[in-house]
């Protein structure tokens, strides 16, 4: 476990200095980008030693393998990155106080239901499939203001709307994950301005192989698991 821990702190302690670098080069402040740990197939021990380092933010994929760590460590804060399945969202609020993959009209009306019953909002991101890659999940691009526009007319009580979520083309050019970053920032914009949404600031893009082209292009969250914790463990 001690050597764990310092592994993580180290890699911590590096990656944030990268996030900084990233930031001031592109003219941006580092505090207004937040680093959320993606611990998806790490033990409970990963995200203790990560907390021990001061990290605030984790990242899950499933809602099955989130559930054995999130009861062990209510007091950080908790996001579901990972596609959900409907009949997996009633876990999510309550336990998530982010969710950054809703990519349907349902999807929301669902989880803005089960919050409601449960007295909780979730903040809320849209993923958007920028790059339409038919190997990813996500709204289509022109689907996007739709989607908004529909649950705008009716209540939603259970999410708070604060942005848009991609997961940028890798391995690709540098140009290539800036020019789909760029396009998010852009749908974030047009969508904000459009519907009048205040908090519509976020945009959760790049991960530890293209974290710094995000930062360019204006991400307020980066998810990133491997620079951290190392290669996870595929057999889980």
């Amino acid at each position: 476990m001690h050597d764990l821990t310092k592994i993580v702190a180290a890699n911590l302690a590096r990656v944030r200095d990268e996030i900084a670098t990233a930031a001031r080069a592109a003219g941006r402040r580092p505090e207004d980008i937040r680093l959320i740990a993606v611990s998806k197939t790490h033990p409970p021990e990963a995200v203790a030693a990560a907390i021990a380092a001061g990290q605030t933010d984790f990242g899950e994929n499933t809602v099955q393998e989130a559930l054995t760590k999130i009861p062990l460590y209510a007091s950080v804060t908790w996001h579901m990155i990972g596609h959900l399945q409907s009949n997996k969202t009633k876990f999510v609020p309550g336990h998530f106080a982010w969710v950054h993959s809703i990519d349907s009209l349902k999807l929301a009306q669902r989880l803005s239901r089960q919050a409601a019953e449960k007295g909780v909002v979730l903040d809320a991101l849209f993923e958007v499939n920028v790059t339409r890659d038919p190997a990813k999940h996500g709204l289509a691009p022109e689907e996007l203001a739709p989607v908004l526009d529909a649950l705008l007319k009716e209540d939603h009580p259970g999410l708070r709307l604060r942005g848009l979520m991609t997961i940028g083309p890798y391995p690709a050019p540098e140009a290539d994950s800036r020019a789909c970053f760029a396009r998010l920032r852009e749908l974030r914009d047009e969508c904000r301005k459009r519907f009048g949404l205040r908090d519509f600031t976020e945009l959760s893009m790049g991960m530890s192989g293209d974290y710094a082209a995000a930062i360019k292009e204006g991400s307020t969250m980066v998810r990133i698991g491997t620079a951290i914790f190392g290669e996870r463990d595929y057999s889980k």
